[in-house]
């Protein structure tokens, strides 16, 4: 297949213009007639090996949430669906990310074309969209509320991408720090310790202990640097491999939410990620025996995963979600109360939604206050280090010129 760049007048006059995979030439100009297009033109694009490699990429959250606003508005403005994908289409520019995106556009609109639904059409691009995300589109078909489906989930991704940026913004500076000091270390005792060595020895100055420990792990640094660098890569490497067994990692993630300080802010995030998925889920029509199979896949924590597929197993036998998720509780207690709540009063949607409200402020509120001590705590650590190697550096030139 190759890709090929048109121009084309369609039934009502309009022109269109996009990227097309077809075996050859004539084959591309063929399948725009059977359209009921008028070819201008059509060349190969430039881009060809670029489409084919990327055309079948996954999108960034970022693509996806501006794709999801782009059809939930044009749909709003009364545009047919065909019509909308069409319009998209027209985007100008020529990056990878979006050519990848025309091409993705591309494909689903020859099959909603085709008199498929949107939602075959998205599901017949596998990874490209969550089956969060297909479920949702489903089920606004089903209902007739395309359109407010899909606002909604620009709404979600909006909320999700927003707390990731907030989270990765805030560590940079942290990160940087972290990288700086350790590297100002390293130099500081791999290099300019070791020079100190002959120096004390030459002169004869009594070398208190925490200079002789400073030297010799300096002069171990120097000498063994490159080993025990390529044992912490070994054992990171093991570490990953053995977190790999589903056992191992079902063990870690339970514990992870049992931990005194970073628990309870991992609660309060997988509780908000898991309360919005299923809240979102149930409001647009949407069964929570097959909501709570997809939640499933929202959570990132292998123990709560398995929470769910139980709590899924008990509601199914007749029980409640509130009294399914208490048995074993890893989610907050005022979550619990608040689903128990949603479910006696018949809003078990409206609750969630209003749960996982509460715990993002929450979780937002814990990510700044967490951060918000890093910077400085790193800081004095760090300072505090560097303060000890020079204190061992400086104590036996101290001692040698009070003996002058």
């Amino acid at each position: 297949m190759s890709a090929f760049k048109y121009r084309a007048l369609d039934g009502q006059g309009a022109e269109q213009q996009g990227l097309l995979d077809a075996p050859d030439r004539d084959q591309a100009v063929a399948l725009l007639h059977t359209r009921g297009w008028m070819v201008l033109q059509i060349d190969a694009s430039s881009l060809g090996g670029l489409h084919q490699a990327l055309g079948r990429g996954a999108l960034s959250g970022a693509a996806l949430m501006s794709f999801t606003q782009q059809l939930a508005t044009l749909l709003g403005a009364g545009q047919p669906l065909e019509r909308s994908l069409t319009i998209l289409l027209r985007q100008p520019g020529q990056s990878r990310k979006q050519v990848q995106t025309r091409a993705l556009i591309e494909r689903i609109r020859e099959q909603v074309k085709a008199g498929k639904p949107l939602s075959v059409a998205l599901e017949e691009e596998g990874r490209q969209f969550s089956p969060l995300y297909i479920s949702m589109v489903r089920a606004g078909e089903a209902g007739g509320a395309l359109e407010n489906t899909l606002r909604q989930l620009s709404e979600y991704l909006e909320r999700s991408q927003m707390l990731r940026g907030e989270v990765i913004n805030a560590l940079i500076y942290p990160a940087f720090l972290v990288v700086g000091v350790l590297g100002s270390l390293a130099l500081l005792l791999a290099y300019v310790v070791p020079q100190f060595v002959p120096i004390f020895r030459d002169l004869g100055v009594p070398i208190p202990f925490i200079t002789q420990a400073i030297l010799w792990l300096g002069q171990f640094l120097a000498d063994d640097g490159l080993m025990l660098l390529g044992g912490v890569v070994a054992l990171i490497w093991t570490v990953v491999l053995r977190s790999r067994d589903p056992l191992r990692r079902l063990r870690r993630d339970r514990r992870l939410l049992r931990l005194r300080v970073i628990g309870p802010l991992l609660q309060r995030i997988e509780a908000a990620r898991l309360a919005r998925t299923l809240g979102t889920l149930l409001s647009n029509g949407v069964a929570l025996l097959q909501a709570l199979v997809i939640a499933r896949q929202v959570c990132s924590n292998r123990a709560l995963q398995q929470q769910v597929e139980q709590a899924s197993e008990s509601v199914k036998g007749g029980g409640t979600l509130a009294s399914a998720f208490g048995e074993q509780p890893l989610l907050p207690d005022l979550a619990l109360q608040m689903i128990e709540v949603g479910e006696q009063a018949g809003e078990l949607d409206t609750m969630l939604l209003k749960v996982a409200d509460v715990f993002d402020i929450e979780a937002k509120r814990g990510i700044d206050r967490m951060l918000a001590a890093l910077v400085p705590t790193l800081t004095v650590v760090m300072a505090a280090l560097v303060a000890v190697i020079m204190l061992a550096i400086m104590l036996p030139l101290m001692s040698l010129t009070s003996n002058i």
